[in-house]
């Protein structure tokens, strides 16, 4: 939806000028931190330079020991605390820094300033340049050449070179061209200008001096050949191509065969042009190549392509991205080590190869997903999971996650995308998992760990559209089009213009195009093969066409089907197994037909089935649009459960908040706005939803009623982490419920059959499931006030109710029962003994087959003994843990052989609540129990 995608300024951050032009001029040229200095932008060539209104500089400085910026001056977009720029002219600004730099950023006496920081920005802070540098000079003796910089050192042949040196500090200042003195002042400015008249590298050189002491500055610029044509390599894709410990083939596409030239610069070459960098052209001008050797192993290099000499791109296939802007933010602990990226060399987005990757080992090699119908998918975003955004983070609540019963987790976007902090709905780059949550290797071992536990892993793929800092977006840009720039009518992969309104955000892919076919196929078999993911959930598929149907899109359209369709046949033809999910909301005859594609074969699409509405309604006791009987696939007239129903998702308002904002409050006695009442008419929706055969989504901490506003924060802002929820009582009984349904759903098959029938209007709701194996009628009131049941149940006799443990026997199929305000009830034609369907918040693999201690007393208030034998000396670990993992208590004691009592007292700092008790010896293992302290 529209709301989800906002979060993204519309907006080109990336630097499509020429890198010819001077941006900024300091004045000094080499300015002290006791200077007062002048600082001149010119906004030609960035998004700025038809800007008519007031200027901003977000502004800092960079200090000696730190890269991240220090003393940034106001906060971003507050146009009161950061400073305005001066207008010179139509596209000249001027910032006057005084009495100092040190003073004019707080820079304390003792700190080294080493560089000026700046971005500049327009008044409504949605459109900037990138981060431009000014270096810093320690006072005494500085030489330094100011242009051309490394970002202006290519040429063409009879190209006009000026060239300046500036100084501080020298008496004698001398210039020299490929070792040739052309010019010597006794100033500290020499300004010098020549003609390129040969190909290749030309060193330049300034040289100062005063007294004895002698320092020099040089850079090399190239003015290039022809470009040389050759075929491709064999076995050679777009991108990287490890083929030796010292080498990589880097290969550019430009399908449309639009590009002169380009270079491959980076690490490797110094940020500058060269031979052994300007890249092969190929007969037919759609690609560019060339091999880079004597690399060293096990390091990492930054690289970028140049191309013609006007814009730096990312290589998009890259697996790792160096972000100017963004990665100075992310937590070490997250991502340790990071390549620090090469500022006042380059400017944009970088990528990052290593000649020789790091090595993952799976410890699981043969895991068999779920299947499709049995699906309890759990939704989760990283960011609002745990505080600390870390992959590995999450890994520690797979305990928790088991112990709810699911066993897929949905992760939304985790490849590239714009910023450290997004839903990840503005993707950028589609091979390279986002950093802010944790190294490569910690995705692959999170998934590792996933399968280890029979948990599927389904990633959230964006392939509707991308943003501005996607090299194939600006490639083929055309800044000067449209509010924000739009791409050109060239670019091979993105339509000019969305033809799907309203339904428009970023730039949308051509999906009739073969090179975004082929795109898809590649990015889909890369994390289905590198990461061993389950599956996708594609984001807005109903945007995978250039046609304009009726209905704002969700009419039929035979050409979306065809592209669904045949992405769908390759992921299947790389996985046969792997999940293909839609969010696809059109019209129920598309969905039908991609539901039942080549169901015959055990395949066929699942496609998200929003139910929040209604069963939200249903939950507020609002009984008017209360009918949920659209989360039945039997009701869609579908043939296949390929169904995926979902009260919550991270597009919807939050059950709980609404039941407490909105709740029907007529019946004191039973006021959904009451905290209790909400939570239990929760957990009678929940009865209502994983008893429907068909798979099901359930969003992150909605087992725990959680009750914070999707608006919180702003649509996709940040929202506070509530794992506190999983020890307060009444939300862990939401907790218990949650799980007792969900292990119902996965291990008896009855609820899976396909004999049901439903009643899910108004206020008396009730599912009948019939099977050989037994029977089950649910029945649930969702009035605010008592209600009398008349249900036809399937047979006579003995009807066991699931939760209460309680039975009836009926003589009489059509029974007439009593129903509280929000009760519910799940009878079964066999009994099921509740608790052995779950011991609350107790993995299974936790619970052994025979318990070798005794806790005591269970529930405690304080003092618990724990009671067990050993045959040997040695020492037990005994901890406390709370449903979350969290740790409360760990102590270790030496036993003795035969039996040991041990007295624990539980800290004061623990709260009511379920916990349990682990003790861990070499004797006798690891051993889990519940206690309850209250």
């Amino acid at each position: 939806m529209r709301t989800r995608h906002i979060f993204c300024l519309l907006i080109v951050l990336f630097v499509s000028f020429n890198v010819q032009s001077q941006i900024i001029v300091s004045n000094p040229a080499l300015p002290t931190a006791s200077d007062s200095v002048i600082i001149t932008f010119n906004a030609t060539g960035t998004p700025l330079e038809t800007y008519t209104g007031t200027v901003y500089s977000h502004t800092g400085v960079i200090l000696e020991g730190n890269p991240n910026w220090q003393q940034v001056i106001g906060s971003w977009g507050n146009n009161t605390t950061q400073p305005a720029l001066t207008r010179l002219s139509a596209t000249t600004y001027e910032l006057r820094i005084r009495p100092s730099i040190k003073a004019y950023y707080g820079v304390a006496e003792t700190a080294t300033i080493q560089k000026m920081a700046f971005v500049f920005r327009n008044a409504e802070a949605n459109a900037q340049t990138t981060d431009i540098f000014v270096d810093v000079v320690a006072a005494g003796m500085t030489v330094k050449i100011t242009s051309p910089t490394v970002m202006q050192s290519l040429f063409e042949l009879n190209d006009m070179v000026t060239v300046e040196v500036s100084a501080n500090g020298t008496e004698n200042l001398y210039l020299y061209i490929s070792n040739t003195l052309v010019d010597q002042s006794t100033q500290n400015v020499i300004e010098y200008q020549f003609n390129t008249t040969t190909y290749g590298s030309t060193w330049i050189k300034a040289t100062g001096t005063n007294g004895n002491a002698t320092l020099s500055d040089s850079i090399s610029i190239f003015t290039r050949s022809e470009v040389v044509v050759s075929e491709l390599p064999a076995s050679v894709v777009p991108g990287i191509n490890y083929t030796g410990n010292n080498e990589v083939t880097l290969v550019l596409h430009d399908p449309a065969a639009l590009k002169s030239f380009a270079f491959a610069i980076g690490d490797h070459s110094n940020w500058q042009a060269s031979n052994e960098v300007y890249m092969n052209r190929t007969p037919d001008g759609k690609h560019y190549w060339v091999t880079l050797t004597n690399l060293e192993p096990n390091r990492e290099y930054i690289y970028q392509y140049w191309i013609d000499g006007e814009m730096r791109i990312a290589d998009p296939y890259a697996d790792k991205i160096s972000d100017p802007w963004n990665d100075r933010y992310i937590s070490s602990t997250n991502y340790p080590n990071m390549i620090e990226y090469p500022n006042n060399k380059t400017t944009g987005m970088a990528s990052v190869f290593r000649t020789t990757p790091e090595e993952y080992t799976w410890q699981t090699t043969h895991f068999e997903a779920p299947d499709k119908t049995d699906l309890v998918i759990y939704e989760l975003h990283i960011r609002d999971f745990v505080e600390s955004d870390d992959i590995k983070d999450v890994m520690q609540k797979l305990d928790y996650l088991q112990d709810l019963g699911i066993n897929a987790i949905e992760l939304m976007p985790i490849n590239e995308f714009e910023g450290n902090d997004s839903w990840g709905y503005n993707p950028s780059f589609y091979f390279a998992p986002d950093k802010a949550y944790g190294t490569k290797n910690d995705y692959k071992r999170f998934i590792d760990e996933c399968h280890a536990r029979g948990i599927a892993v389904i990633i959230d793929m964006v392939l509707n559209h991308s943003f501005g800092q996607s090299p194939f977006v600006q490639m083929y840009f055309d800044a000067n089009a449209g509010q924000y720039g739009q791409p050109t009518a060239t670019n091979p992969w993105y339509n000019q213009t969305c033809p799907h309104e309203p339904w428009c955000w970023g730039y949308d892919f051509d999906h009739s195009a073969p090179v975004v076919q082929n795109l898809i196929d590649r990015i889909t078999t890369y994390w289905m093969q590198e990461f061993n993911v389950d599956g996708f959930r594609f984001d807005f598929t109903k945007g995978f066409t250039n046609v304009q149907t009726g209905n704002q899109g969700s009419n039929y359209d035979a050409q979306r089907i065809s592209y669904l369709k045949r992405m769908a046949d390759q992921i299947w033809n790389v996985n046969p197994d792997a999940y293909v999910i839609l969010e696809h909301l059109c019209e129920n005859s598309e969905e039908k037909e991609l539901a039942e594609y080549r169901a015959s074969e055990g395949k066929g699409m699942l496609l998200w089935g929003n139910m929040n509405y209604n069963y939200n309604e249903a939950t507020m006791g609002w009984l008017g649009n209360s009918n949920f009987s659209g989360v039945s696939y039997k009701s869609r007239g579908w043939s296949v459960p390929n169904l995926i129903g979902y009260m919550e998702s991270h597009d919807e308002e939050r059950l709980m908040y609404k039941n407490l904002e909105y709740g029907n409050s007529s019946n004191p006695d039973h006021n959904v706005k009451n905290l209790s009442t909400a939570l239990k008419r929760c957990e009678l929706a929940a009865a209502f939803f994983f008893t429907i055969p068909g798979p099901k989504m359930i969003w992150q901490f909605g087992e725990l009623g959680y009750d914070v506003s999707i608006d919180y924060n702003g649509r996709v802002g940040r929202k506070p982490v509530r794992w506190n929820y999983a020890n307060e009582s009444n939300r862990r009984q939401l907790h218990g419920t949650y799980a007792k349904l969900i292990h119902l759903k996965r291990n008896y098959p009855v609820f899976t059959t396909t004999n049901f029938s439903n009643a899910l209007d108004g206020a008396k709701k009730w599912i009948k499931l019939e099977h050989s194996d037994m029977n089950a009628v649910v029945m649930g009131n969702f009035n605010v006030t008592a209600e009398q049941f008349e249900m036809t149940f399937p047979t006579t006799g003995k009807w066991y109710e699931f939760f209460t443990q309680d039975s009836i026997s009926i003589d009489n199929a059509t029974q007439t029962l009593s129903f509280a305000p929000g009760e519910y009830r799940l009878y079964t034609s066999k009994r099921i003994i509740a608790d052995s369907v779950y011991i609350v918040g107790m993995s299974a693999m936790d619970v052994p087959e025979k318990q070798t201690f005794r806790v005591y007393p269970n529930p405690s208030s304080g003092l618990i003994t724990l009671d067990f034998t050993t045959s040997v000396v040695e020492s037990v670990e005994v901890m406390l843990l709370d449903l979350t993992g969290t740790l409360h208590l760990q102590k270790s004691f030496r036993t003795l052989p035969g039996i040991n009592k041990i007295d624990v007292i539980i800290p004061t700092s623990v709260h009511d609540g379920v916990y349990f008790i682990q003790i861990q010896s070499k004797s006798i293992g690891k051993q889990t129990q519940r206690i309850i302290v209250k």
